[in-house]
């Protein structure tokens, strides 16, 4: 019984570790975008879902907008005047951002996009998680086996 409980709090102590290093870490992603002319630069953005997402608007021209579909947040900037936004990145997918300023007649062009990958180690940690436990239970039946025959 005493090998039980031992395996068992290892078990726990492991999943928490794991769990708490990838599931709740957010990163914070700084991107400058550039709007000139019809086009942004960079005009892909990705990042991970549960980043924290910082973005600089720098207008080379005229006055532009920056409206990221499917977040609702947008910002705008005029030349020597930045615009900037901040959005935690909590939906995976690729998602348009596009000008929200009428900036000339090539204006409903200028778009980019916004890819939000899964979280990736959330997965993994949780993989692993179950083959922990999967594994304490055979080491625990084994015993248990032993201690029988």
């Amino acid at each position: 019984m005493k090998i039980k409980c031992q395996v068992f709090c290892w078990f726990i102590v492991c999943s928490l570790w794991f769990m708490a290093g990838s599931s709740f870490a957010q990163a914070e992603k700084f991107f400058e975008v550039k709007a000139k002319k019809f086009s942004y630069t960079p005009n892909i953005i990705e990042v991970n879902k549960g980043d924290l997402v910082r973005i600089r608007l720098i207008s080379e021209d005229v006055h532009h907008g920056f409206f990221v579909d499917g977040y609702a947040v947008s910002t705008s900037a005029h030349p020597g005047q930045d615009g900037s936004l901040k959005f935690t990145a909590d939906k995976p997918g690729r998602f348009c951002f596009r000008c929200s300023v009428t900036c000339g007649e090539f204006h409903p062009y200028m778009v980019g996009y916004l890819v939000v990958k899964p979280n990736s180690r959330f997965s993994m940690s949780a993989a692993a998680v179950i083959l922990i436990g999967l594994g304490s239970l055979v080491i625990v039946f084994r015993k248990k086996e032993n201690e029988q025959g």
